[in-house]
């Protein structure tokens, strides 16, 4: 081989990305995003296809670091454990490929939307050129390697909530746990909320949200921490009007305590991240700490709720 023909072929290496994916159900998803947290240091990104309702979670690697069988393996042996737990992880397919980078971007484009929220916010990706509604709050995301777009059921019931509870008359404190991309975080910026306060322990969603926040221009109204939820004191501090916490189950019961003392008189607190058959426990958990159930709503097999600390 060549010189020239060794410095193309390195050259192709070094623009491929290896995908690694399961094909499972909406039920699933945050499950085996977490199977994905465990096995690979790159975060897990998912999209749902409307037409069929089939979720993709996958990873792209920008090699491969361990052979294919033992790759595939680990996985399959996550997803029995997943199954177990009695979730509909149905496929459960496991692919593995390598993807041209350009490609992938291309891939994303099919998937990322522009999101309205009524005619109060837009979240749009950077490539799209619909432009905002007059008085319309703007949040530009783009994937990465990370995501978070506002398209998961939890997510866009967190932000219609942001936007239902904002009032412009007064200040209002945020929090966001479970940033993720920031997207809640930058949201509430737009929207008015200050300061926002937005935490993660995944030192790479903590990398990608502030990297966001600067690109919409609201990193000195966001401020971005790397915490261990479950570890969170007790709070001493200026109290919340509005907590956002789209977190797992274990996570939301472990918090039953802290959270609830966060939240200033009269105000709320979104959970989200919970399936159907995980709700009435957790209602009952938050309903005990002295909260009042305000709403909820179930979409695609989850449920998110709004409960209020009585003024």
């Amino acid at each position: 081989m060549s010189k020239a023909q060794s410095s193309k072929l390195k050259a192709q290496t070094l623009n491929l990305l290896w995908r690694v994916s399961v094909s499972t159900s909406v039920e699933a998803e945050d499950a085996i995003s977490a199977l994905f947290g465990e096995l690979f240091p790159e975060p897990a990104s998912a999209y749902t296809d409307a037409r069929t309702g089939r979720t993709v979670v996958a990873v792209y690697c920008p090699g491969r670091a361990r052979p294919r069988p033992q790759i595939v393996g680990e996985l399959r042996k996550g997803i029995e454990r997943i199954r177990a737990c009695s979730l509909d992880v149905a496929p459960g397919r496991v692919a593995i490929k390598a993807v041209p980078a350009e490609d992938w971007a291309e891939t994303w484009k099919k998937h990322f939307k522009p999101l309205e929220i009524g005619a109060e916010l837009l979240i749009k990706p950077g490539w799209s050129k619909r432009r905002p509604r007059k008085g319309q709050a703007l949040v530009v995301l783009d994937p990465g390697l990370s995501f978070g777009t506002g398209q998961h059921p939890t997510t866009s019931f967190c932000l219609r909530q942001l936007v239902a509870w904002r009032d412009p008359q007064r200040r209002q404190v945020f929090l966001d746990l479970g940033t993720g991309s920031g997207i809640l975080a930058i949201a509430a910026a737009k929207l008015g909320y200050e300061p926002v306060h937005a935490v993660d322990l995944d030192p790479v969603a903590v990398r990608v949200a502030r990297t966001n926040a600067i690109r919409n221009g609201v990193q000195d109204r966001v401020r971005v921490s790397r915490r261990d939820i479950a570890r969170l004191p007790r709070h001493r501090g200026v109290p919340y009007d509005v907590i956002c916490a789209n977190l797992s189950y274990d996570l939301l019961l472990g918090a039953q305590q802290t959270l609830p003392e966060r939240l200033r008189p009269g105000g709320k607190l979104v959970l989200a991240g919970l399936l159907k058959t995980q709700f009435d426990r957790v209602q009952k958990a938050y309903s005990a700490a002295g909260l009042t159930l305000i709403r909820s709503r179930v979409e695609k097999g989850w449920q998110s709720a709004v409960f209020g600390r009585s003024g």
